[in-house]
């Protein structure tokens, strides 16, 4: 019994050292761009990352449609069930390294010819003591079988550990997308809050014109203007009128984005054009580029990305390696179930192992491990380009608000000249009147 436990050890060394001397070398990226410090110098460490949708946005209106599209978006539910589907891949996986058992049941009859070795022992043999061997023979089992893969190579672990790096990677694009649609939602919101108060004022303008279109036809009918003033202001009212269609085609279109956006087909928004004029903005902090890598949802699931097929390589791997597993049962077998309770005659176990490794013809595994060695390149370039996106999105509002911050300072200046120029217009008029 010794003999053949060194001999099997012996023969399992043997494959071991064979197997592992054949593994393909790979060439591996293992550098990854260094994030820089800072966004222009900033030294600003706040975080508006960390600020909670509900308590960045007031409105609500527009709170309740973020919530309408939380719910009813397919999008975002596609995501849910991409979540679940995940999930039951842990559990797949999770379950391919604990040992299995299993039940199975069988009949079937054996009629073997008279002269041969088998048909001439059963022709002299009794099945039973004073019973003939019948014709057919019939054989009954029910029977309890087990199996366990050894994972010696930490293969099945791996495999498990890649499908929980993917079920964190697909929570995070569900919360990368719903970060996307609130801020869409939100965006398209405020753009129809400002068409609503341009359509506003351009009727406030058409008022104006108009009355300013009917003085110059009086005077022109005293002689005061000539024709072409009063074209002039015609045109300038036909301009604002078909300025008004334009402006309303745009509401539309807002509006159907939103409904698109919640999952519904076209129907009014809600929304109370006033406000607009009252919105203040909150103040937002950029903090530092380190703290993408906290907050920004498209690159945790990049870098769970990476670690699963990072895994995956190791999977690949195992699969050169000799694979132990260890099967054996243990039941009953008879001609007849009444004599499946007469133990241990009935009874049949058994109990075996094997260990297979792979030497010849190994291209199929070879292409696997190929493939999960580009995956995992493809994976860090993917991880790169998400950490340069996210740097430059930032990098890019960070200068849209100042550079707004300059625009609107200015343009307050322009509204305030101008507002002091209709004043000392109209002191003119009256004096000269």
């Amino acid at each position: 019994m010794n003999n053949v436990i060194k001999s099997t050890l012996f023969f399992a060394g043997c494959l071991l050292i064979i197997s592992s001397c054949a593994v393909p070398s790979l060439v591996q990226k293992n550098k990854v761009l260094s994030v820089p410090s800072s966004f222009h110098g900033s030294t600003d460490t706040s975080n508006a990352a960390t600020i909670i949708w509900r308590d960045y946005f007031t409105d609500p209106y527009l709170i309740a449609l973020i919530d309408t599209a939380l719910k009813n978006n397919q999008e975002v539910n596609s995501l849910r069930q991409e979540v679940l589907i995940s999930g039951t891949e842990i559990r797949a996986r999770k379950g391919e390294y604990l040992p299995y058992l299993g039940v199975g049941a069988g009949a079937g009859f054996d009629k073997h010819g008279r002269y041969t070795n088998i048909g001439a022992m059963e022709a002299n043999t009794e099945i039973a003591p004073g019973k003939e061997m019948p014709e057919p023979v019939p054989d009954m089992s029910v029977a309890f079988k087990a199996g366990w893969e050894l994972d010696i190579w930490k293969k099945l672990h791996n495999a498990k550990n890649a499908a929980m790096a993917r079920y964190k990677g697909s929570i995070e694009a569900q919360r990368f997308f719903t970060t996307r649609l609130i801020a869409e939602i939100a965006n398209t919101y405020y753009e129809l809050l400002a068409l609503d108060n341009q359509l506003i004022n351009i009727r406030q303008n058409l008022d104006i014109q108009q009355n300013a279109l009917n003085i110059v036809k009086l005077e022109k009918n005293a002689a005061a203007a000539t024709e072409l003033a009063v074209r002039k202001f015609e045109a300038e009212v036909l301009k604002n009128q078909s300025r008004q269609y334009v402006i309303l085609q745009q509401i539309t279109v807002a509006e159907n984005e939103i409904n698109f956006l919640l999952g519904r087909f076209p129907q009014p928004i809600q929304r109370n054009a006033q406000l607009f004029s009252t919105l203040v903005p909150t103040l937002v902090h950029e903090g530092i580029p380190s703290q993408l890598l906290e907050n920004r949802p498209d690159i945790r699931q990049a870098e769970f990305e990476l670690q699963a097929a990072k895994l995956d390589v190791k999977v690949t791997k195992a699969n050169f390696y000799p694979a132990a597993k260890i099967v054996g049962g243990i039941g009953f077998q008879a001609f007849n179930p009444a004599y499946f309770l007469r133990s241990p005659e009935s009874m049949l176990y058994s109990m075996g192992g094997e260990i297979i490794a792979p030497l010849i013809n190994r291209n199929a595994i070879k292409a696997q491990y190929y493939a999960a060695n580009y995956k995992q390149v493809q994976a860090m370039y993917h991880y790169e380009q998400c950490l340069v996106r996210a740097y430059t999105e930032v990098l890019n509002q960070v200068s849209n608000i100042s550079n707004l911050d300059k625009y609107y300072e200015l343009k307050s200046k322009q509204v305030l000249a101008l507002t002091e120029s209709i004043d000392i217009s109209n002191s003119l008029f009256k004096s000269a009147r």
